[in-house]
C-alpha cells in the first residue's frame, strides 16, 4: 500500500502538469482580401430620383461638384453639415458667418415642406438658470426668424430651449463657454 500511495504521490504532479499545458493554437486562415475600385459613374442624369427617407420625402439624387450623391445633410462638403450656430457671450444676434448656414438649411426646409427641425437653444454657465432658458430661447427664435425669412415655413421650426443645462464644452473658461452658446439644428431621425 505505501508503494501505491509514493506511485500516486509521483504520478499526479506529472498528470496535473502535463494536464495543464496548453497546446499551440493553430493559426486560423484569413480569408483572402480582394481589393475593387469603386464603380465609375457615368454622366449624371439631371436628376435621379432616390430612395423617399422613412419621412416619407422624396430626396432627390443630384451630384454635385464633389460627386455626392444622396441627400445633401448627409455631405461633408455641404453647408447642410453644418448644424451648430454659435453666438457671442450674452448675444442672440447671428453672426456673420453663421448666416449662409442658416440660409442653406432653409432652402433645404423650403424644398422639403414636409421635414420640420427642432432649433435648440444654449448658453454657457454664467448667469441665472431662468436667464439663460431666456436667452436660449432668444438665439433659437432668431435663428427661427431668419430661417423663416428665407423661405422655411413656421410650421417646420419647433424651438426649445435648454440653457445652460446641456453644456458641450465642460470646462470654466472662455473657449469652452464659446462653444456653449449656441443653437442646434437637429433633423428628425
Amino acid at each position: 500500500m505505501k508503494m501505491y500511495a509514493k506511485l500516486l504521490v509521483a504520478i499526479v504532479p506529472v498528470v496535473l502538469i502535463v494536464g495543464c499545458t496548453t497546446t499551440p493554437k493553430v493559426a486560423e486562415k484569413s480569408a483572402p482580401v480582394e481589393e475593387r475600385a469603386a464603380p465609375v459613374a457615368s454622366a449624371p442624369s439631371a436628376a435621379t430620383p432616390a430612395p423617399a427617407d422613412s419621412s416619407g420625402v422624396e430626396v432627390l439624387a443630384a451630384p454635385d461638384k464633389g460627386g455626392f450623391k444622396g441627400d445633401p445633410l448627409n455631405d461633408p462638403a455641404s453647408l447642410l453639415s453644418k448644424r451648430v450656430v454659435y453666438f457671442e457671450f450674452d448675444s442672440s444676434e447671428i453672426k456673420d458667418d453663421a448666416r449662409p448656414v442658416i440660409e442653406a438649411h432653409a432652402a433645404y426646409l423650403a424644398e422639403r415642406p414636409k421635414v420640420s427641425i427642432t432649433l435648440e437653444g444654449h448658453a454657457d454657465e454664467r448667469g441665472s438658470r431662468e436667464y439663460n432658458l431666456a436667452l436660449g430661447e432668444r438665439r433659437a427664435k432668431a435663428v427661427q426668424q431668419l430661417m423663416q425669412l428665407k423661405g422655411a415655413s413656421s410650421k417646420q421650426l419647433d424651438i426649445v430651449s435648454f440653457g445652460e443645462e446641456h453644456p458641450i464644452a465642460l470646462g470654466h473658461d472662455e473657449s469652452d463657454w464659446a462653444q456653449n452658446r449656441r443653437v442646434e439644428l437637429i433633423y428628425p431621425k
